[in-house]
């Protein structure tokens, strides 16, 4: 091949192995392992196979596409390796618990995050009193004679 072919190719090939080097640098970024801790807020119990449920954040603070599940030992342990600095929201969901969710900053390169599930609250009715004791008739399904149509 001559000289003047030569450097050309030899120009784009350097050129192009530099932006992809660049590109795989620019996605590399900074990145965390984050250990969680998932236990019973009552008694400090740890929670075993609760799903913890990562998902990324965007700017505007949208919930974004994709995410990872993870489940916790019998220590109500988990970690992830290689988590984007920045914002990630995490859901916790374990039978017999309320499900939990919040968003988290992720700004060190180990990080620890403990949960406290709580066990699920008695449903609001207004057929009781707000002091526990039931307010209605044992039963009585029929309408207030005071309700205007």
């Amino acid at each position: 091949m001559p000289a003047s072919r030569f450097f050309p190719v030899l120009l784009v090939a350097v050129l192009m192995s530099t932006a992809l080097y660049a590109g795989e640098k620019k996605d590399e970024g900074s990145r965390s392992s984050v250990n969680f801790l998932v236990l019973k807020d009552d008694t400090g119990k740890p929670i075993r196979n609760a799903a913890v449920v990562l998902h990324p954040v965007g700017k505007n603070g949208k919930q974004g596409k994709g995410g990872f599940e993870l489940k916790t030992d019998a220590e109500g342990k988990t970690h992830f390796d290689g988590i984007p600095y920045g914002p990630l929201r995490i859901q916790v969901i374990a039978p017999g618990f309320q499900t939990f969710g919040d968003d988290y900053s992720i700004n060190q390169a180990e990080q620890v995050i403990t949960i406290r599930l709580k066990r699920p609250q008695g449903q609001y009715s207004i057929y009781e009193k707000h002091d526990g004791t039931s307010g209605g008739s044992g039963g009585n399904t029929t309408p207030p004679t005071d309700v205007k149509p």
